[in-house]
């Protein structure tokens, strides 16, 4: 059961999703499959009467990368898997207050090997920054199958599961 939508249906959906949480910056043709590269920042903070006796700070962000494919393998996953990752990495600046940041790689294809699914949802990476005192990232991956009509995710990137079957069902 394949879906209504094509895929640049589908990628114009997501980003107008992402849009009002997401900096968003679209790649040219050269950076195929890279289609977006999008940033969240969030920063919270408690102080006493005044702002330089600042009690606590902590700073969350999310660095997502949108990859179009029409046929995804196995090969073509890890490539761009290390593509987000590397320049995820070249973004986190685990400083003083730095909560977490997740490195999202969110895939969309029109068909999806069986091997590239499993190294999808197997896909593990995260990293402490001074034992946790500096925060973590953890990498998340999202896809969707547009001829299975299917959403997946990795065990870190549950949190975008529903998100992404909202999007493809609208």
């Amino acid at each position: 059961m394949s879906s209504k939508y094509t895929r640049s249906e589908m990628k114009e959906r997501l980003l107008k999703s992402y849009e009002p949480y997401f900096d968003i910056n679209l790649c040219d043709e050269s950076e195929a499959p890279l289609v977006a590269r999008c940033k969240f920042h969030m920063y919270s903070s408690k102080y006493v009467l005044i702002k330089k006796a600042e009690l606590w700070n902590t700073e969350g962000n999310e660095y997502l990368f949108l990859f179009s494919v029409d046929h995804l393998t196995e090969e073509v996953f890890r490539q761009c898997r290390d593509l987000a990752y590397e320049e995820g990495m070249k973004l986190v600046d685990p400083k003083p207050g730095h909560m977490y940041s997740y490195i999202t790689a969110v895939f969309l294809c029109d068909e999806c090997d069986d091997d590239a699914r499993k190294a999808l949802k197997k896909c593990r990476i995260h990293k402490s920054f001074q034992f946790s005192l500096r925060g973590w990232m953890d990498f998340h991956t999202g896809l969707i199958d547009l001829k299975n009509n299917i959403t997946l995710t990795n065990q870190s990137g549950k949190c975008n599961a529903d998100f992404l079957k909202k999007i493809l069902q609208k």
